[in-house]
């Protein structure tokens, strides 16, 4: 004799970022393009604090674009993002000062 909890199916797990990413680069025609999630968030996180909480998101479009527009590479993605945060930090720097 099976008890009710038995018949139970598990409950679908939470869905993750990584699910995300899988599924918007599969509609935005990216597949095969590797996404590094924590460069990108380390970007939008010095953005926001750097400059303002809306640059975060405009500069993460800019580093994609700026990369699309190189070819995509992932080194160049990485060499991009490092300049965009270097850009924002001194962009602190110059405007906090005072």
């Amino acid at each position: 004799m099976t008890s009710p909890a038995d018949d139970q199916t598990p409950a679908p797990a939470e869905p993750t970022l990584a699910d995300w990413i899988d599924e918007a680069t599969a509609a935005l025609g990216l597949e095969g393009h590797e996404v590094d999630d924590a460069l990108v968030l380390d970007l939008a996180r010095v953005a926001a604090h750097g400059v303002l909480r809306p640059a975060a998101p405009v500069t993460t479009y800019l580093v994609g674009l700026a990369a699309g527009l190189r070819g995509g590479d992932p080194a160049v993605v990485e060499e991009l993002s490092a300049r965009a945060e270097r850009l924002a930090e001194e962009w602190a720097a110059r405007h906090s000062a005072g």
